[in-house]
């Protein structure tokens, strides 16, 4: 068998094998709840084989939003429908995961198709967003306030209560989304974080707000369940946050409760990123060996062979399909094909199957 589709245990988790679908905005939501797009979305990759399906950054309050239709989880009237695709999830022999999210100061925003604007608060769809210190993602933005201690505190009493949610909904996996320029990536990063109190300055002050809600989700998730967080490995900016940083980084959240680090990479300030396939992988490579913590690889990665050898060469220790899902929902029926590894297909597909 190959390593791709060799399971994987966390915690008392198993993973069926290494092939976990990202976390992708579908932007379809009204007031935050889930519908049909969603239970079909993620349901079809669950029937594509895939050990673990995570559902898109999910908001733990409104103003945590990146838009208006983006999922949330900050009312209990919002658990009914993510339990039934839960449920769905869980029949197709799949794990189900949720990312929990708050946008900071790249918040209230048309949807992408629309444009992607910035909205004022004073406009229809549009609030006040917040980050750590007044400084706009991108000229046009409006200015973020900057969160007080009480603004800080209800961050975190947020994220446990959406964890208790995601308990209530039967989600298997949760992860905290640390990364791609949003609230606290642009709290560890030195080029949107300017304070002057304990949430600001050194590395430790940068970091403090991500490692609290890391240890209050640990808490309230309980020791059963993995906890993954995805952060940017690196800001891609002379000055910015960088990949030294995120492997001591990752060895605090390790010992906050964090069993995973998803690993991305960009996203709080525009920059030249050298896309390439695996552009990602060597930092996740660096911060499994250095921070002695399970990584996910992600970025470009979208065939069999390629994922495989990643996992061989020990880079990660899962990997993350994304847009290559959207392509393929079936993806990992196809790579065991190719692999000639032996999975189980749906009983209502088998006699598509290829025979050998």
């Amino acid at each position: 068998m190959s390593k791709l589709f060799s399971p994987l245990i966390i915690r008392n988790t198993t993973l069926k094998n290494r092939i976990t679908i990202s976390p992708m905005c579908q932007y379809s939501s009204v007031d935050g709840f889930a519908n049909y797009w969603h239970l079909v979305h993620l349901g079809s990759r669950a029937v594509g084989g895939a050990a673990l399906v995570m559902q898109e950054a999910t908001a733990v309050s409104p103003e945590g939003r990146i838009t208006y239709a983006d999922m949330g989880l900050w009312k209990e009237e919002q658990i009914e429908k993510l339990k039934q695709i839960v449920d769905f999830i869980h029949a197709q022999g799949t794990l189900a995961g949720i990312q929990l999210a708050h946008a900071g100061r790249k918040a209230s925003r048309q949807k992408p198709w629309d444009g992607g604007k910035f909205i004022p608060a004073d406009e229809p769809y549009g609030w006040q967003t917040v980050a750590p210190s007044p400084i706009p993602f991108a000229e046009g933005d409006g200015l973020p306030a900057a969160l007080d201690k009480t603004g800080i505190q209800k961050v975190i009493d947020d994220y446990v209560a959406a964890a208790k949610r995601a308990i209530k909904a039967g989600f298997d996996v949760v992860e905290i989304h640390a990364a791609h320029g949003y609230l606290f990536h642009e709290f560890y990063s030195p080029l949107s974080n300017k304070r002057t109190d304990e949430y600001g300055g050194t590395f430790k002050n940068r970091a403090r707000l991500l490692l609290e809600v890391t240890e209050a989700v640990r808490n309230t998730w309980g020791n059963d369940k993995p906890l993954f967080i995805r952060i940017s490995a690196t800001d891609w900016t002379d000055g910015g946050w960088d990949i030294e940083d995120s492997v001591i980084l990752s060895a605090m959240l390790k010992e906050k409760g964090a069993d995973l680090i998803d690993t991305s990479s960009g996203g709080n300030v525009h920059a030249k990123i050298p896309l390439k396939p695996g552009y990602q992988v060597e930092f996740a490579e660096r911060i499994k060996a250095e921070a002695g913590i399970l990584t996910g690889a992600v970025g470009l990665i979208t065939n069999a062979q390629q994922a495989d050898m990643i996992l061989e060469k020990e880079q990660s220790d899962i990997i993350l399909i994304a847009r290559e899902s959207l392509r393929d929902p079936y993806f990992p029926l196809h790579a065991a094909q190719t692999l000639g590894d032996e999975i189980p297909w749906p009983v209502q597909y088998e006699r598509a199957k290829p025979r050998k």
